[in-house]
């Protein structure tokens, strides 16, 4: 696929999703609003998860933790909000197969992850799945948002209204969401979901 077919096939997503959402508004679940927070998740890990304000942040712990969805999903779009400090090290992880071990080979993960050793696998990728292209997005120190379509196979993602990723793979099929800290300061806020 060439740069320009990527690029229109991201528009048109993108166009997809805002009119599905507005079409459909009664079909979004909101997981993260002014009202909800850490009542839709479960915590894996020892990070200091707290909401306020519509808000769900962490900035210290040991290790990796994350917060889960309770329910299982399958094929959906996920609008996300997301603020991370730029040596954070954080990411959306979909599918996940074992709530006991979470990791980016057990799980599709939609990076956020400026510093990453690897950018072809850092903010706005899919890690070992869907490489993003130079120059290589940054989210540090900003408000951004991931959308994100997992259809069957296909699995694109978009962040901040630009698709950086489109790809197939089909080792997992459904599983809870996960959103991960490992360092730095993270931050999330109007994440919904419509299953499809």
């Amino acid at each position: 696929m060439t740069k320009t077919s990527r690029n229109l096939l991201g528009m048109l997503l993108a166009a997809l999703l805002s009119t599905q959402a507005s079409a459909a508004d009664n079909e979004w679940v909101q997981l993260i609003d002014g009202s909800k927070g850490m009542e839709n998740f479960t915590v894996a890990g020892n990070a200091n998860w707290h909401a306020g304000d519509g808000v769900i942040e962490a900035d210290a712990g040991n290790g990796a933790s994350f917060l889960l969805t309770k329910q299982s999903y399958s094929n959906f779009l996920l609008h996300v909000e997301f603020w991370v400090s730029d040596d954070a090290n954080s990411g959306i992880y979909m599918r996940c197969q074992d709530v006991n071990a979470i990791t980016d080979r057990s799980c599709y993960e939609a990076n956020i992850f400026d510093q990453r050793p690897d950018p072809s696998f850092g903010t706005g990728g899919i890690v070992h799945i869907g490489p993003v292209s130079e120059p290589y997005p940054k989210a540090g120190g900003q408000w951004n948002t991931y959308d994100i379509v997992m259809d069957n196979e296909h699995m694109t993602v978009i962040l901040n209204g630009k698709q950086t990723v489109h790809v197939m793979d089909s080792q997992y099929s459904a599983g809870p969401i996960g959103l991960q800290w490992a360092r730095g300061t993270v931050r999330f806020r109007n994440m919904r979901i419509q299953p499809r």
